[in-house]
């Protein structure tokens, strides 16, 4: 079965409702992507698409790019915290599957 995607990854705001969001400018939004550090999808028409995590990661990168953090840093840090999220994961469901497997439900054995 498809796993849904979560409303917050799903790529449909238009640049100009994240700029009113973000406080960005548009140029200062495509910086950002030219230097890799966002990855909007586009639509048919070319038009860029951005998620509600896109401007989460957005404000994080200004508030960044503010304090005089250079955007290699800050790519090095997002890719860090990606492999992070990522290893917590695969963590999350090795343990989940470990847990049905010898009938373990919040830290104490159940019987099935």
């Amino acid at each position: 079965m498809a796993e849904e995607t979560s409303y917050k990854d799903k790529k449909v705001i238009n640049i100009g409702t994240v700029c009113e969001l973000t406080g960005l400018s548009e140029r200062q939004i495509r910086y950002y992507e030219e230097r890799k550090l966002i990855f909007p999808d586009r639509s048919k028409g070319k038009t860029r698409k951005y998620s509600f995590n896109d401007i989460e990661s957005l404000m994080k990168i200004a508030n960044m790019m503010e304090e005089g953090t250079q955007t290699y840093e800050i790519r090095q840090k997002m890719k860090k915290e990606k492999e992070i999220a990522s290893k917590q994961a695969v963590r999350g469901e090795i343990q989940g599957q470990l847990n049905a497997r010898f009938g373990v439900q919040d830290g104490r054995r159940f019987r099935s």
